[in-house]
């Protein structure tokens, strides 16, 4: 209990505003690092994902990819891009670690998404002469948008978790603190940095649930209605709306 109260100590003290590196700039350093690689890692996942999902094509090299970039060790990857980029560019390596763990879960949550519709919705897209970029980017791209925010919320999570092993090639954030508390046998540091990290990957699932919930378009027909006339008002509601 006297640890809890001192690592909380730790992160109220004035003395965190100074030094090397303050805690508010250690924190948007973590935030930079997160947003920013899984922002990259949207760019290349997000339009394969919902390629392979709309054509159904490379969907078995797609989980096989994903589940071998799941399966490295984060603190091995971010080392070995380090040692291949070099000392020089330690930022770019640790940025392109994070991305390769982003991409697999932003990857399923985009093609996972549009498998989930049901195809008779894409058949009554389709009968309504709707083309295939139409049946994309009207019908499946919003229908498939929550199981999507739920892979950036995966890819989020992880990141926020791993920028901090990247203290360890000296690229800052809130691992920085962690570093230093181990060598200096801080324990108050080490808590204090770690819940930190903690607080910010709560905030962060808390805002992709709510973005989650709100995602997802109503498209609901009176219960009543046949179901054929159901899904034409669900195409017709989501052509209306863009």
């Amino acid at each position: 209990m006297n640890l809890l109260a001192d690592a909380f100590a730790w992160i109220f003290s004035p003395a965190r505003l100074t030094g090397s590196l303050p805690l508010p700039t250690a924190i948007a350093q973590h935030l930079a690092y997160t947003f920013g690689s899984v922002a990259i890692a949207a760019v290349i996942a997000v339009p394969v994902g919902w390629l392979i999902g709309h054509t159904g094509k490379g969907r078995e090299v797609a989980v096989f990819l994903s589940g071998a970039a799941r399966a490295l060790p984060a603190l091995g990857l971010v080392v070995l891009l380090y040692l291949l980029f070099g000392v020089s560019l330690k930022t770019e390596a640790a940025v392109a670690a994070f991305v390769v763990l982003a991409i697999p879960s932003i990857l399923a949550g985009a093609y996972a998404g549009i498998e989930a519709i049901d195809r008779s919705v894409i058949d009554a897209g389709r009968a309504m002469g709707m083309t295939q970029w139409q049946i994309l980017f009207r019908i499946e791209v919003p229908l498939g948008l929550s199981l999507l925010i739920g892979g950036f919320r995966s890819a989020t999570l992880q990141v926020v978790a791993t920028v901090t092993i990247g203290a360890y090639i000296g690229v800052g954030g809130l691992g920085f603190y962690i570093l230093q508390g181990i060598a200096l046998r801080d324990f108050a540091e080490i808590l204090g940095a770690s819940i930190i990290v903690v607080a910010l990957a709560i905030v962060l699932d808390g805002l992709f649930a709510l973005l989650a919930r709100f995602a997802v378009p109503r498209t609901d027909g009176p219960r009543r209605r046949s179901s054929r006339a159901a899904r034409t008002d669900s195409v017709r509601s989501l052509q209306v709306s863009h």
